[in-house]
């Protein structure tokens, strides 16, 4: 199965929501990032698209790494993206929606039985986020 290399974001604001996006043309919600351009860093892709998509401004002290995780890719059937993840906070009156994304949301757990979100996202990404208590 391709790979598809990619650098995610898990942002979460004051109160426990987390940032997700979706594409213009595409059906599910997903952690903002992309893919590297030659020569960049994981880190470096992800400052880079936070700024085109959402207009951030944040550096590599900004964001603290996740790991490495990999899920069927949400909008590339028969591919498989591997996201490197970095987690971060940001007001959320300082994103905006722009280049080639349509909408963007702040979700809760109670979203996740009804939004169509990625599979990094449900799999690997939101857990990260809103760790479940130890039964």
């Amino acid at each position: 199965m391709p790979d598809i290399h990619v650098s995610a974001a898990v942002i979460v604001d004051d109160e426990g929501r987390v940032l997700v996006v979706r594409k213009q043309g595409t059906t599910r919600f997903m952690q903002p990032g992309g893919k590297p351009e030659a020569g960049e860093s994981a880190a470096e892709t992800l400052i880079r698209e936070l700024h085109e998509e959402l207009g951030l401004l944040l550096d590599e002290a900004d964001l603290r790494p996740l790991g490495t995780f990999i899920s069927a890719a949400a909008n590339e059937p028969g591919h498989r993206v591997v996201a490197e993840a970095f987690a971060t906070s940001v007001d959320p009156g300082s994103v905006t929606v722009q280049a080639e994304l349509a909408e963007l949301r702040w979700i809760t757990p109670a979203d996740l039985a009804t939004l169509p979100l990625a599979p990094l996202s449900v799999e690997h990404l939101l857990p990260l986020a809103w760790p479940t208590p130890a039964g």
